[in-house]
């Protein structure tokens, strides 16, 4: 069996309302994909329905964490369990829109760039909140000023890169500080990073919104720690 040319890696914690809304829109893509799938604990459906899926379409397979690690742990049994040559991170919520896909993969396709961001900062989208916005900008902000860069957009969940430069980043982080450390070790290890606007659709804290605040402050906390980052070299 050829590999998919995209992984789709999908964590989810208690995401029952949304996760087969957005698996239907990742499956309808036109784009040769996978899709892996993480439970991270959750106590609804959410690993019921992801079984289910994955038991209709072998283009899903599906793993569960017996309790909840933290969103970057869920990425990482995710790409440990890709096979595709370009990997993609997409929420289990309906914030991000798969119909996106072939934007985000065109300027890899074409040879313009190795690692592609997409950018809310440019196209239709709803806000969570005035601080919430503000928020993800003073944290991209910290981005360009501790690494010397130029992002719009640096918390965007849709981040696609090659599998084997996802794998070259050794990640750590088990929370929402995976965001600024894939960011940080990609600009430490030369990669810049091509945006294109995407859309987006913020829900409310009353619809599952996780992020707080703090995340924020870790995030920035984050960025600076890995400042001091050196990639492996590969004998």
């Amino acid at each position: 069996m050829t590999a998919p040319f995209l992984s789709v890696l999908m964590p989810a914690l208690n995401e029952a309302r949304t996760i087969s809304q957005v698996l239907d829109a990742v499956l309808a893509s036109p784009v040769d994909l996978e899709v892996v799938l993480v439970d991270d604990g959750s106590t609804d459906r959410t690993w019921e329905l992801m079984h289910a899926c994955a038991s209709a379409d072998p283009r899903v397979r599906a793993y569960h964490h017996e309790v909840n690690r933290g969103k970057g742990a869920a990425i990482r049994t995710a790409l440990g369990q890709a096979q595709g040559e370009v990997v993609l991170i997409q929420d289990a919520d309906l914030e991000y829109d798969p119909a996106d896909y072939p934007r985000l993969l065109e300027p890899i396709l074409s040879g313009k760039a190795t690692v592609v961001y997409g950018s809310r900062a440019f196209s239709s989208h709803t806000a969570y909140s005035y601080w919430y916005v503000m928020g993800n900008r003073l944290v991209t902000l910290a981005t360009n000023l501790i690494y010397n860069c130029y992002l719009s957009d640096m918390e965007t969940g849709y981040k696609v890169m090659p599998r084997e430069v996802a794998l070259s980043l050794d990640l750590q982080a088990r929370g929402f500080e995976l965001e600024p450390e894939i960011t940080a070790k990609l600009l430490r290890s030369g990669q810049r990073i091509y945006e294109v606007p995407i859309s987006y659709a913020a829900r409310s804290r009353a619809e599952g919104k996780k992020l707080t605040a703090m995340d924020g402050v870790r995030a920035v906390g984050a960025l600076m720690r890995y400042r001091a980052w050196r990639p492996q070299r590969r004998r």
